[in-house]
């Protein structure tokens, strides 16, 4: 397996992966603005040239933000999501990064005892959204 910065090659796969674990689909004109941020953060995971997984994150200069982190079924429990992680850790502490953020519905355990895994605790944070009129 071989961690690295996603391409736009990788577009279909990562939108594939994404909708497979029930996420929206970022459009290329959201993940362009994204790219001129920090394009080191958004990184996928692949195993003989097959996208296997992603993870997207952001940095604002105060804190770092991991999203949308999905595996493909068939690589589940094998290491990936593990993988992506830390090199997104890796990179973020390169920026100078002091603190990484993510969200994670209470009801998703499973995702729950992943990330306590790795050493996140969960903070009695509310999550609100409201999309923006473009």
């Amino acid at each position: 397996m071989r961690v690295r910065e996603f391409a736009w090659p990788d577009y279909d796969d990562v939108a594939a992966l994404w909708t497979g674990s029930g996420r929206d689909v970022l459009s290329r004109a959201e993940l362009t603005a994204k790219l001129v941020r920090d394009p080191q953060l958004f990184l996928v995971a692949e195993v003989a040239d097959a996208v296997v997984g992603v993870v997207l994150g952001t940095y604002d200069g105060r804190r770092g933000m991991i999203l949308r982190l999905a595996v493909a079924p068939a690589y589940r429990r094998r290491g990936v999501a593990t993988a992506l992680v830390a090199e997104v850790e890796r990179r973020f502490a390169a920026l100078g990064c002091p603190r990484v953020n993510l969200l994670v519905l209470p009801e998703d355990t499973a995702a729950l005892r992943f990330w306590q895994a790795l050493g996140y605790v969960p903070q009695p944070d509310v999550l609100c959204s409201k999309p923006l009129s473009r």
